[in-house]
């Protein structure tokens, strides 16, 4: 007999405000015994010595994760000159050092080099994965990989201020897969400085912003009815992708896994078109399937599972 998964069905985001020195994943730990969750997840996670948006996801939530982890992410970070540290943040050992330090002119001439598609090489102490086993597990056991560049898009990247020739403030955005840790690296190089972060913010995932995040300690303080106003819809974490409205007939064959064939041309609340590829399906305001459009029909992907207290069965 298989063993019964603890914790009530409880769905939905939580934006967690990391703290500095947290780790991710006691932090989700805590988000879902607080809210006595059966299932739990996040979009991406931080390092111990940064702060700020962590998307905790609950339950039937979790199916959303890789939508929200394709989102952009917003950061704030500062880059101390003068020290290259294996870890690329303040946690590390010292590698490396310079006396040079940058002024804000050569900072600023240097900035367009690190925006659009460029080639990163991730840090040593990173979740890359290398013959099977994490790049920082390797780095941890004295024998870190050789790790090779890979594609990723910076958006933005702004000098904010220099509050001391030993340090800069800057904001970045950027796509699935960039490492500040790295750019921090980088730019230290490419300035003869040395350098790295020995600060992080991540002001935003996606959807998820920081004026809605909670911290643990806020929301341990919060009773059940408390917490139960900070758990955002599933949905938000479908932002990326265009919905489409079903009726109960239709929500029923999806969650059977059922093609469905359309009669006329998609077209989500706003009345704009649907193009093929990936959408969300919806019936009365709330997901039903993860679904694929091609050729007029559309596949069902992940089916949402999930029961509002006192609903009926039909088209949950």
């Amino acid at each position: 007999m298989s063993r019964r998964r603890r914790g009530r069905p409880v769905h939905g985001w939580v934006a967690v405000d990391k703290a500095r020195g947290a780790a991710s994943t006691r932090a989700v730990a805590r988000v879902r015994a607080l809210f006595d969750a059966a299932k739990a997840g996040h979009a991406g996670a931080l390092d111990p010595l940064a702060t700020g948006v962590l998307p905790v996801a609950l339950g039937e939530a979790t199916k959303t994760v890789p939508c929200v982890v394709e989102g952009r992410k917003d950061y704030t970070f500062t880059v101390r000159w003068g020290e290259e540290r294996d870890t690329d943040d303040a946690d590390g050992a010292v590698t490396e050092t310079s006396a040079a330090r940058p002024s804000p002119a050569d900072i600023e001439a240097r900035l367009p080099a690190f925006v659009g598609e460029i080639m990163q090489t991730p840090p040593a102490y990173s979740a890359v994965k290398v013959g099977g086993k994490r790049a920082y597990d390797l780095a941890r056991r004295r024998a870190p990989a050789t790790l090779a560049p890979r594609p990723v898009r910076i958006d933005s990247l702004r000098l904010l201020a220099c509050p001391s020739p030993d340090s800069a403030e800057f904001a970045m955005s950027c796509g699935k897969g960039g490492y500040v840790r790295a750019v921090a690296r980088d730019l230290g190089r490419a300035l003869g400085a040395c350098g790295h972060v020995s600060a992080l913010r991540r002001e935003r995932v996606g959807p998820f912003g920081i004026d809605e995040a909670i911290s643990l300690a806020e929301l341990e303080a919060l009773g059940d009815t408390g917490r139960a106003a900070r758990l955002l819809p599933i949905a938000r974490g479908l932002d990326r992708l265009p919905a489409l409205a079903v009726s109960a007939h239709q929500a029923d064959r999806l969650k059977r896994g059922r093609t469905l064939p359309l009669v006329r041309p998609p077209a989500d609340g706003s009345g704009a078109p649907i193009a093929d590829g990936a959408l969300w399906t919806q019936f009365a305001g709330r997901p039903v399937a993860l679904a694929e459009l091609r050729r007029g029909e559309v596949r069902p992907v992940r089916v949402f599972n999930y029961q509002v207290p006192g609903e009926s069965n039909a088209c949950r």
